[in-house]
């Protein structure tokens, strides 16, 4: 019997798995573990994409480090913190700024193909789920289907994202419905 493809949901860290802290409208990270809220409903969507058989892994640019807003010691904790309260395979970090020109920043597909080689997962299966055009953006150029939750905070889109939905509990489910579809498919084809 052949083995069945992996395919991951990738994830977007602030504004998807824990608030966003917005200022003037803008979102921006927890400084440390007292600012970190978890989404509503988080557990159980995540919970539910697991079911499904998805690998969840987090991609998330953590700039402030590199600006010297932020340390790495209170990234780690947070993400810490996180993959202690959801069922996440890995959390993939990019701490640096634009001027590095690093190639795993998003809007750049870098942290995704790395956990794409580390995993072994099929991309064109896979959903990126995030709140910026940059999430949306890094995961169709991986290949990926794409969800924004929320409205983009104002942000002008280069692509559009496959799917809005206004939660991450909205995402997954939509998710989980693809998956669904898409293995009947399979299975009434063979």
């Amino acid at each position: 019997m052949a083995q069945r493809a992996k395919f991951a949901v990738f994830l977007d860290r602030d504004g998807v798995l824990n608030e966003a802290i917005l200022r003037e409208g803008k979102p921006y990270p927890p400084r440390n573990l007292s600012e970190l809220v978890i989404t509503r409903g988080a557990r159980a969507a995540l919970d539910g994409l697991r079911h499904e058989g998805f690998l969840l892994i987090v991609v998330t640019n953590q700039p402030d480090v590199a600006r010297g807003k932020a340390n790495r010691a209170d990234v780690d904790m947070i993400n810490a913190r996180l993959a202690d309260i959801l069922p996440l395979d890995a959390i993939e970090v990019c701490e640096h700024d634009d001027a590095q020109q690093c190639d795993c920043r998003k809007p750049k597909p870098g942290m995704i193909l790395r956990a794409q080689k580390k995993f072994g997962v099929d991309l064109t299966g896979s959903f990126m789920v995030g709140d910026r055009w940059r999430d949306i953006e890094a995961g169709r150029r991986a290949g990926c289907r794409t969800v924004l939750i929320g409205d983009g905070y104002g942000e002008t889109f280069p692509s559009t994202a496959t799917m809005m939905a206004a939660s991450l509990p909205a995402a997954a489910s939509w998710i989980i419905q693809q998956s669904m579809r898409e293995r009947g498919l399979h299975e009434n084809s063979q």
